[in-house]
């Protein structure tokens, strides 16, 4: 079960009591340490006056345990923060929202130039008060698990916030429950989105942006509905051209340099007798 934030007062107001725990554990350390050391009391300071190395030593030792003390109350501060706003898990999602897009199986696109229309609503066959929750609907590119095997940089994680699959945005719309009809969007697929094999997944966000539903082109396994993009290499057939152009000219010139400097070698040694 995934891990729910809880609510912002409650959730500050715990942080702070704990800050303040361990901040009057910290003095009272070095209070302990102080009487213990009996370091308040005149005569026992002038003597440690007296003798640097054993005043420095105390004051070491009080540093130490008050960065102890800190440590332990800042690694148990961010348990506390993991613990309030823990990642949610995929698999602890319902799958709620149809998502339908418009290239069909195996269709090619190109980046920066096609388009893809997407449309979401939630499954009318599931019971009113489903999406009571849902503020936000956020649609992305995902890979396939074809265009995943071997790129770690794209592996699917349980944990959405460690999770590669869905790399690319296509836009984010808030929600009302009270409108049942189904939306759509129409994406111009950006430059930068890199040759793969994709799919299309919309996320339902509560007010507090955390997932908790969800709903794909595809199947459970990702392997239906899946479409191909190719990225724009940057290069046209204008600039091939003129490569290839410039290439031919270069050799040309360098036979003629070597031509024309073996002709200015005869011409300029003596004759043979």
């Amino acid at each position: 079960m995934s891990l729910q934030p809880f609510q912002g007062i409650s959730t500050v107001y715990t942080t702070c009591l704990l800050l303040l725990l361990f901040f009057i554990l910290a003095l009272k350390s070095v209070h302990s340490l102080s009487d213990s050391e009996d370091i308040t009391s005149t005569p026992s300071l002038f003597s440690q006056l007296s003798h640097p190395l054993t005043f420095l030593e105390g004051v070491e030792n009080s540093v130490n345990m008050v960065a102890r003390v800190l440590v332990v109350a800042s690694l148990l501060v961010c348990c506390l923060v993991e613990t309030c706003y823990g990642s949610v898990l995929f698999s602890s999602l319902k799958r709620t929202l149809d998502v339908t897009a418009s290239p069909k199986q195996g269709q090619g696109l190109v980046a920066g130039l096609d388009k893809i229309t997407v449309t979401w609503g939630l499954n009318k066959t599931l019971p009113a008060g489903t999406d009571s929750a849902y503020k936000t609907i956020k649609l992305k590119l995902c890979y396939a698990p074809i265009s995943q095997h071997d790129r770690a940089w794209r592996k699917t994680e349980d944990e959405l916030s460690r999770d590669k699959t869905c790399q690319h945005k296509i836009v984010a719309r808030p929600y009302d429950a009270s409108n049942k009809t189904v939306h759509s969007f129409q994406w111009v697929i950006e430059q930068d989105v890199p040759t793969a094999t994709y799919f299309v997944r919309a996320y339902a966000h509560d007010s507090n942006d955390v997932e908790v539903a969800y709903g794909q082109t595809t199947d459970a396994k990702k392997s239906t509905n899946l479409f191909e993009v190719q990225a724009i290499s940057g290069r046209h057939a204008s600039l091939d051209i003129c490569s290839i152009c410039f290439s031919v000219f270069s050799i040309v010139a360098l036979f003629v340099f070597f031509y024309i400097e073996k002709r200015k070698t005869k011409a300029s040694s003596p004759p043979h007798k």
